[in-house]
């Protein structure tokens, strides 16, 4: 307890260096706290769009469906299949997919056309809270579809006009029909922005004649069971389909996600080892200039382990002033960037491999938001410590009264 309030009472002696370290340990940590918070919440929201919106967790398809998609290569009896993974604790949903022309006007485009059970798909997937304009389709309103966003700027049609779409039916026949357009998404991904179509389930297999099966069984696991863990119970159901996980179907935006989480590991190493530097500098400094007090003190007989115990709780209690202070600070900080974030849709659409993502960058705060840059700044100050605290111990009384 005595070394404890000495250690106080050598900080204030020399304030301004104290105050100096303190808050450069304090920046440091605000800093890393704010930028960690704000990383996580982009990486969740780009994967939030990944999951949520485009792919789900799992997806289910016929053999050789991805290799070569065709509106003849379906699930057959789908239904039994959904029923099944619901049994396991899991969600699902059928989806239709097939290829057609879109014509309003003058103006046409090739377009991807997606077949949805509305009430099923509400359970797997966000994409129906994420239109621009209008309304989401309705299982009661047939003709109704919703464009994705650049596909309605290239045929110049909105809420309520008319679209007429093309295609060829899967009994051989030329499939055409008049549409009405119900909503316009937000862009999603550059896929669905350029060519997509949603309708109903009923409304695609009445276009397409398609009276059974499905493309495609989008899956959804419970956020505490693991990836893994799900895709291993589906495998297990569903056997003969191709199953396979989100991160299999966009490895490049799965490998994106693990090394901006490595970066952030890099961007500390950076910043800390900066602060490292001027504690060490600081705490050598202070060391130096109380050679002669501590070689008195060894002197009356304190032992070297007590004169590194008081260095080393004099950068003990510089670093427990910077956590509190910058903690503090960072609390209307973090509030402000959860609720308003960075509004940098200045910068125009953004996107990471043709995955689209919200031009408002918030933060999301975790415990390893806060903890990971408070144990990291520790972890750097006890490092930065030992040099100063062992050059301290090892001071001989004889030389220290010697030292000018």
């Amino acid at each position: 307890m005595r070394l404890l309030v000495m250690a106080w009472r050598n900080l204030w002696r020399y304030r301004r260096r104290t105050l100096v370290t303190v808050a450069a340990m304090t920046l440091a940590l605000l800093i890393m706290v704010l930028y960690t918070s704000l990383v996580e919440g982009y990486l969740r929201d780009l994967e939030r769009n990944i999951v949520d919106i485009e792919l789900g967790d799992i997806q289910i398809v016929a053999p050789d469906y991805r290799n070569n998609p065709s509106i003849y290569r379906r699930i057959e009896n789908p239904e039994q299949l959904v029923a099944q993974i619901h049994d396991r604790g899991l969600r699902a949903s059928t989806r239709l997919i097939g290829g057609g022309l879109a014509a309003a006007g003058e103006s046409s485009a090739g377009v991807m056309l997606k077949g949805i059970d509305v009430e099923q798909d509400a359970a797997v997937s966000e994409i129906s809270e994420h239109l621009a304009s209008g309304q989401w389709l309705d299982a009661t309103d047939q003709p109704g579809v919703v464009l994705g966003n650049r596909l309605a700027k290239t045929l110049g049609v909105g809420p309520g006009d008319e679209l007429i779409l093309l295609g060829q039916a899967a009994d051989g026949s030329i499939a055409n029909d008049l549409y009405t357009i119900r909503g316009v998404l937000r862009s999603i991904s550059d896929d669905a922005d350029r060519a997509g179509v949603f309708m109903t389930e009923q409304a695609f297999r009445s276009f397409f004649v398609i009276p059974s099966g499905a493309h495609l069984i989008m899956v959804r696991r419970p956020a505490e069971r693991d990836l893994s863990v799900a895709v291993a119970e589906v495998r297990e159901i569903a056997v003969g389909l191709n199953v396979a996980t989100w991160r299999d179907l966009a490895p490049i935006l799965a490998s994106f996600l693990d090394s901006t989480r490595s970066l952030i590991l890099i961007v500390f190493l950076v910043i800390y080892v900066v602060v490292a530097i001027l504690i060490i500098n600081a705490m050598l400094m202070s060391v130096f200039e109380r050679i002669r007090e501590l070689g008195v003190l060894k002197a009356l007989g304190v032992g070297p382990g007590h004169v590194f115990t008081l260095v080393f709780m004099e950068g003990g209690l510089q670093t427990g002033i910077a956590i509190v202070v910058a903690l503090a600070l960072s609390v209307p900080g973090l509030a402000y960037l959860a609720d308003h974030g960075l509004d940098l849709s200045g910068l125009g659409g953004m996107s990471v491999a043709g995955m689209a993502i919200d031009p408002v960058w918030r933060a999301v705060v975790t415990p390893m938001t806060i903890i990971g840059p408070v144990i990291t700044l520790v972890v750097i100050v006890t490092v930065s410590v030992l040099y100063p605290a062992l050059k301290a111990a090892r001071i001989s009384p004889v030389a220290a009264m010697r030292y000018q």
